[in-house]
Parts: C-alpha cells; sequence; structure tokens
C-alpha cells in the first residue's frame, strides 16, 4: 500500500505484519477503492455525513463478508467445541457441536448490537456518507459455560486477540480523556463494513484502553461490555464512547453533520461537543434513537458519583439537561440524550405509543421507525436461490429489499411453493445434521426461541406445563425444539428462568423419542442465521408491551420461517398478514402496567392452545396429505417473506434519512 494510501486511512505504519493483506488494490482480499471513496467523502467539509455512536455492534463476519488474511490467526479466535443441554444427557456428555470457525467480532450482546450492525450495512448499501463509533471490548460479552449437573450458566471472559482479527486494523492517531483527574489514553482502530455489492463502506471506529501508557484500573475500562457492577465503571465506559467518540472524531478530521445516537450510551457525546458550541444550536444536529421501554435500560447515577468521574463542569452541563424527572438527586442519560436531541424514535409504531407514556413531556418529538434486519446477511442460501429463480417475477430485491413484497404474487403458483417448502427443507436438512448427535431429523417439526435471556421476555413460558408438552408430541407428531441464549451474568432474575429451563429439560429426559430439546451453549451470530432460516416455527413470547421492537422474528418471516408470537414489538403492524399464529395478553396501552406481572400460567395455556392448533397442519403437509396448493403451512411461509420487504433495515435507513436525518 502506498503512502498516500496509508495517510488517508491513518494506519499505524509500525504494523508491517500488515502489508501482506493491504495494497492499492485490496483491503484483506475486498477492493480497496470504496474505502479510499469513503474515507475522502468523511474529510470534505463539501460532502454532508454522520456520526453513529452505539455501544455494541453484532457484524456477523462469520455469515456476511468474512475478510481474509495471509497471516495465522491466533487460536482465541477461533471457536470449536460448543456445548449442548439437552433432555439426552448421554449425548451432551460425549458431543460437542461440529463448528470451528471464526469468532464474531466480540464487541456486542444481543440484538441492540446486531441491528447497529445492519444499520452500517444498509447504511452502506444506500452510499451514505456515515462513520461508525464503538469501543474494542478485549473480553467481550462473556462465554457461557454450562453447569451440566446441577443446571445453570457459568459466565466466562473471553479473550481474542485483535491483532490477528482479519479487517481489523490499528491507527496511528491516539486520543485521551479526563476521567477522574487522569488522563485515559486510548487506542484507535478500523474495521470497514462493506455493503453487500462491495462497492462501498462504512468505517467503524473503535477505542481501546489497553495501552501501555494507562495503569491497570483503567485499562480495565474497555474489558467487558455491559460489566456493570461498579457504577464508576458504567459511567467510564460511557465517557469513553460519548466524549471519547467525539475526540476520535476530531482527531481524524472527519467533517461531522449529524451525531446519531443509538441507545443513551453515548448521551455525554453532546457534554462534549457543548463545550466549544452553543448547546441550544447544537441540539439540531443531534439526533437520538430508544431502544427499550424496560427501566432497566435506562441508565441513571447519582450527582456525586457521576462528578466523581466526569469532573465538575461537564457535570454541571449534564445537571443543566440531564436530570431524572422523577429523582432530581440522579442523572438521567435517557433524558439527557431525549433533551438535547431534535429528533427522537422509538423503534416500532408501538414502541413509539409507550414512550408517548413514559415521557409525555417529548410527545410531539418522539417518532416512530421500525427496526428491520440486514437483507443479505440474514436470508439463508436455499431461500435466497429460490427467490433468484423468479427475479423477473419479483424484481431485484437485493438491492431494493422492499421488492420482496411481490413474493405475494407467487402464492397461489404451485411451482413456487414446491420449490419452497423444498428449499425449507435443505434448510431443516443442515439443521438436523448439526444435531445428529441428538437425533434430529429433517421431517420433524422443530420449533426455535433464541434471543437475550431476560424476564420480559419470559423465556420459560413454553415449560411451564412439561406434561401437557410431553403429550401434544406423543398425540400430535414429534416435536424438536431448540433453544439459546444468553443471560446477564449480574441479572438473577433472567438466570433464574435459564435456570428453570435447564431444571425442565432435565425432567424431560424420558420423553426424548418424541420430544428433543436442545439449548445450545454461547449463542451468536452464525447460530442466529442457522436457527432463524431452519425451524419450522419461530417462538416469540414478551410480555407487551415491553419488547421494544425484536428482530429473531424478521429474521425468520425472510427465510419462509411461520411465527407463533404474542403481540408486541414489530409484531403489531404484521398482525393481519397470516404470518402464524398470535396469542396471549394484548396490552391496551393506557397504562404502561409492570413487568413484573408475568402472565405466565393463562398465556402458557394459550401457547399449547395454539401448538395443538399448528402441529396437525404442518404434519399434513410434510406427509402430502395436504398438496403444495393446498397447505396452509405454506400459505404462511410465503406471507412471512412476502412481510420481510417491509421489515429490513434498507426500509429502516432510508426513514431515518427522510425523517431524522434530514441532510
Amino acid at each position: 500500500m502506498n503512502k498516500k494510501i496509508s495517510d488517508l486511512l491513518k494506519l499505524d505504519t509500525k504494523r508491517t505484519d500488515l502489508k501482506e493483506d493491504l495494497s492499492d488494490k485490496e483491503f484483506f482480499g475486498f477492493p480497496i477503492d470504496p474505502i479510499i471513496n469513503a474515507e475522502e467523502n468523511l474529510l470534505s467539509k463539501s460532502v454532508k455525513s454522520i456520526a453513529y455512536f452505539s455501544m455494541e455492534y453484532g457484524l456477523a463476519p462469520s455469515v456476511y463478508h468474512e475478510f481474509k488474511s495471509s497471516r495465522p490467526i491466533d487460536p482465541r479466535n477461533i471457536i470449536s467445541d460448543h456445548e449442548v443441554f439437552s433432555n439426552i444427557k448421554d449425548m451432551d456428555y460425549y458431543h460437542y457441536l461440529p463448528t470451528k470457525k471464526m469468532v464474531d467480532l466480540p464487541i456486542y450482546s444481543g440484538g441492540l448490537g446486531v441491528l447497529a450492525g445492519d444499520t452500517l450495512k444498509s447504511a452502506a448499501d444506500r452510499h451514505i456518507p456515515l462513520v461508525g463509533l464503538g469501543i474494542l471490548w478485549d473480553k467481550g460479552y462473556f462465554k457461557q459455560k454450562f453447569w451440566f449437573r446441577s443446571g445453570g450458566q457459568w459466565p466466562e471472559e473471553m479473550p481474542w486477540d485483535p491483532d490477528s482479527y482479519p479487517g481489523l486494523v490499528p491507527l496511528k492517531p491516539r486520543i485521551s480523556i479526563p476521567i477522574s483527574g487522569t488522563e485515559l489514553h486510548l487506542r484507535l482502530w478500523k474495521y470497514y463494513v462493506y455493503s453487500y455489492d462491495l462497492q462501498h463502506v462504512i468505517p467503524l471506529v473503535l477505542l481501546d484502553a489497553e495501552f501501555e501508557e494507562n495503569p491497570d484500573y483503567l485499562r480495565e475500562l474497555t474489558h467487558q461490555l455491559y460489566r456493570s457492577y461498579n457504577g464508576w465503571i458504567k459511567i467510564c465506559q460511557r465517557m469513553i464512547l460519548g466524549i471519547g467518540g467525539v475526540k476520535a472524531l476530531e482527531k481524524l478530521g472527519y467533517s461531522i453533520d449529524r451525531y446519531h445516537l443509538n441507545e443513551g450510551h453515548a448521551a455525554l457525546a453532546f457534554i462534549e461537543k457543548a463545550r466549544k458550541s452553543d448547546p441550544e444550536k447544537l441540539k439540531a444536529v443531534f439526533k437520538y434513537t430508544c431502544h427499550t421501554p424496560v427501566e432497566a435500560g435506562h441508565d441513571r447515577f447519582n450527582w456525586q458519583e457521576l462528578e466523581a468521574a466526569l469532573g465538575k463542569e461537564r457535570t454541571e452541563s449534564v445537571k443543566r439537561f440531564g436530570r431524572d424527572e422523577k429523582n432530581a438527586s440522579l442523572a438521567n442519560l435517557t433524558q439527557l440524550a431525549m433533551n438535547t436531541s431534535s429528533a427522537v424514535n422509538g423503534v416500532a409504531q408501538q414502541h413509539g405509543r409507550v414512550m408517548h407514556l413514559q415521557f409525555p413531556a417529548h410527545k410531539d418529538k418522539i417518532k416512530s421507525i421500525t427496526n428491520g434486519i440486514h437483507t443479505y446477511t440474514w436470508i439463508s442460501q436455499p431461500i435466497r436461490k429460490l427467490l433468484l429463480k423468479y427475479k423477473d417475477r419479483i424484481g431485484d430485491f437485493e438491492t431494493n429489499p422492499g421488492l420482496l413484497a411481490n413474493v405475494v404474487q407467487l402464492k397461489n403458483e404451485t411451482g413456487f411453493r414446491e420449490d419452497l417448502w423444498q428449499a425449507h427443507l435443505e434448510n431443516k436438512k443442515r439443521l438436523a445434521d448439526f444435531l445428529k448427535f441428538w437425533f434430529f431429523k429433517p421431517e420433524a417439526f422443530t420449533l426455535g426461541w433464541a434471543r437475550r435471556i431476560a424476564v420480559y421476555k419470559r423465556p420459560a413460558l413454553l415449560f411451564q406445563d412439561i406434561n401437557r408438552l410431553a403429550r401434544l408430541a406423543k398425540d400430535l407428531g414429534p416435536l424438536q425444539i431448540v433453544i439459546a441464549g444468553k443471560a446477564h451474568p449480574e441479572d438473577m432474575p433472567a438466570s433464574m428462568h435459564m435456570d428453570e429451563i435447564l431444571r425442565q429439560i432435565n425432567l424431560l429426559n424420558g420423553e426424548h423419542k418424541t420430544l428433543r430439546i436442545c439449548f445450545l451453549e454461547n449463542y451468536d451470530t452464525y447460530f442466529a442465521k442457522l436457527l432463524t432460516s431452519s425451524v419450522d416455527l419461530w417462538l416469540n413470547n414478551p410480555l407487551p408491551p415491553f419488547e421494544a421492537s425484536g428482530t429473531s422474528g424478521m429474521k425468520a418471516i425472510l427465510n419462509g420461517v411461520v411465527q407463533l408470537t404474542t403481540l408486541d414489538g414489530w409484531v403489531v403492524e404484521a398482525a393481519d398478514k397470516g404470518l402464524g399464529r398470535i396469542f396471549g395478553y394484548q396490552a391496551s396501552l393506557e397504562k404502561l402496567g409492570t413487568e413484573t406481572d408475568l402472565r405466565l400460567k393463562e398465556d402458557s395455556s394459550a401457547l399449547y392452545d395454539a401448538l395443538t392448533e399448528l402441529l396437525p397442519e404442518y404434519y399434513s403437509t410434510q406427509a402430502g396429505k395436504r398438496g403444495p396448493g393446498e397447505s396452509k403451512w405454506l400459505d404462511m411461509m410465503v406471507n412471512a417473506i412476502a412481510a420481510s420487504g417491509y421489515f429490513n433495515t434498507d426500509r429502516m435507513v432510508r426513514e431515518y434519512e427522510e425523517k431524522i436525518w434530514q441532510l
């Protein structure tokens, strides 16, 4: 790579080991021209650009545009030996899942991070001048290990090696921020997120405190994502993202016109910018997306704790804009973000209405932009191949995912329906082979539930009456269940729900001939793509109205997977689309209600009733009793793919362009 390009990218020239992967033509096997164009646009004062701040990014490199590297990859960056907790204990002890792959860039915990990653991809697809800001978490989120004798998870650190991670490059510039009267020095890294067609990129700048100039206690600040047992650490991590992010943009010379905060974690970015700008004028360029109606999702700190880390001057600025409405003795970063942004949005239509109840003072400002998924990342190869076969009827859905709505025009064509069923079986065969040691069969009805484990998501709802669940499998046909997800190590109620699931799986050990259950360890984007494309039915059962959006079901409908869901989040906007069954409690939204009344007994009964309807419909199609033209199951599968024409980040980012960023 010549010096001109190296200087433009601001690479650390001391890293001579990178030279084989970087040239004037290629960046880790990908074209370098899009990188040059992106960097020049961000530096240009004549091109309006956006800085997008997020505490986490799930980029799914194992299933989307995996970089190539000529250098040896550190073994810490390879994932293998995944374990399973099932109701066939002998298999758990003697077998691992057949995975050996690059670890996902471990800077995310769940749906918020994956949404941020998908946003960068669609911004690249739409040629938007945008730069992402985040943190390089040196020990990831956490590595999940199961306790096989008693059930439960054991969290471990997840050390990995940034230096040998393909596509991740260190930069020459350094920055520092004041924390508790000490200068914290931060290294900068870059990772380029390419568009689906490799024609454009979005740079992602990551801040890292693992630096020789810092004492050990400061290096720890970027060790683990959401390390929340210590309030001072939480504040410092938010300072790194917000204040450090602003300083990184300035150091890199980027000309930024809009600052978008993906959640309130980065709210201190405004405080930093306001030190040199008129705060009232500055509000016009700040935008904020809220992702949660759950109280625990809103950062609050007492003023003494905040000032100890932030200093008096910046704390006074927070007091001006970020006092908690219900408790003036606390700073509230959600309030800070809302009070200092000219545009605020929830992440689904219903979530917008919930925000009106939560924050009535901001009702006129709050918009709703429903989340989506990046179509090219999450579509399985068999379904993509099928849709490309009918591209002349559907249109170029890879360039414009909205054209997937045209799939509904093929609904009555027997040939398309037969092809769809075969594509689905191909996906199921892959899952059955993946779980062959647990005797999974491609013809058996398969249900999936996988996401972050939180109390309001009610992970144990399916196991409230295991005797009825076992009878369903005996009376209506074999039932296979795949579960995956992590509970935050310090979320004791969520961990208790997870313990309950594992205990119930143990109790079903004698039912494995007709009911097979596998809980997969260390859920990540690789497993997310596998499961959301390879099961027959996707279960989504949060307590309404506490799921702001949810995106796992969107990944599933893209692949023709039928939905079994409560009426919450994005599903409210798809209730009339014929995607499957809606069951359980429905929120009135006259008032928000409480997260503690989980309604487990009545909603689990409604869940089993719905399964009693759905299993015979699936098996009549699987056994050929209903032909492709008569199958109600295939009707729902076609409806699902057509609905995914709306629930994608291409449409979402376009709405951000029009309603929020307004460049």
